[in-house]
């Protein structure tokens, strides 16, 4: 499974160099992710598919990943959308839903969609059981971590959940949204896992140590990171307090966290 690699076109802060979408052509091409409704972007995919993509599957509601979809029907009315539903980021495309276990047609055979929130409540993977290639969305990125956003539908401990289901496919190839084609994605899973763990002892530890709130605690983790990333950062630590709080590790009164002794 190798599939057309179209660029959306929006790099960012939070985008890094920007985002993937990835078409997979055959008599009734199917677009995975829509991008945010760039010119470049549409006229790339019209390039490669003259008609239009029969279907496009996005991967979760983020602006990056289903922000072009109006832009794409605009353009292609006989295109069909279909995601897992979060109705309140949905909008106003008529969203086709899909359901864990579903089945996608291409014309490189059938893709399964797996349901795997965390990074947020609707995210899914497409697998591809013959070529054992998974597209991950934001699930796993090469040569960095993938953000929860506690305050915006993201839960840690979904996302290690789904970590869990993904490395049990054992993959052996991972399109992401963001950066290049992951070649070993079952060790990115495993250096993910070890990750995480690290950043909840150093979170255990900071709320060890008496301090109170995230952004204590984030200061404490995060001692060189650029100003535009601190909010991310506040997130995580948000995520991983959160997590410790479902564990009953943590308990929380207002802003304030403390450890359970």
């Amino acid at each position: 499974m190798v599939p057309t690699l179209l660029h959306a076109h929006n790099p960012g802060a939070y985008t890094g160099e920007g985002h993937w979408t990835y078409l997979i052509p055959g008599e009734h091409p199917v677009l995975i992710d829509a991008g945010v409704g760039r010119p470049e972007h549409l006229d790339a995919l019209a390039d490669a598919a003259p008609a239009g993509p029969s279907d496009v599957v996005v991967t979760h509601a983020h602006t990056d990943h289903a922000d072009g979809a109006p832009a794409i029907r605009s353009r292609w009315p006989s295109a069909r959308f279909l995601k897992r539903p979060w109705p309140e980021r949905d909008g106003e495309v008529p969203w086709q839903p899909l359901a864990d276990g579903a089945t996608v047609i291409t014309g490189a055979g059938p893709l399964e969609v797996v349901h795997t929130p965390g990074h947020s409540p609707d995210h899914v993977v497409l697998w591809h059981e013959d070529s054992r290639t998974v597209f991950v969305g934001d699930l796993l990125v090469l040569g960095g971590t993938v953000f929860i956003p506690a305050s915006g539908g993201g839960n840690l401990t979904d996302y290690l959940t789904s970590l869990h289901r993904l490395r049990q496919l054992s993959p052996a190839r991972a399109w992401p949204a963001h950066g290049p084609v992951i070649e070993e994605p079952v060790a990115l899973i495993e250096r993910y896992l070890a990750h995480r763990r690290q950043r909840e002892a150093q979170v255990v530890a900071a709320l060890d140590d008496g301090l109170t709130t995230v952004e204590a605690i984030t200061a404490r983790i995060y001692t060189s990171l650029p100003p535009a990333l601190t909010p991310m950062a506040r997130e995580s630590v948000l995520a991983h307090l959160v997590k410790l709080e479902g564990d009953g590790a943590a308990v929380r009164a207002g802003a304030a966290w403390a450890i359970v002794r």
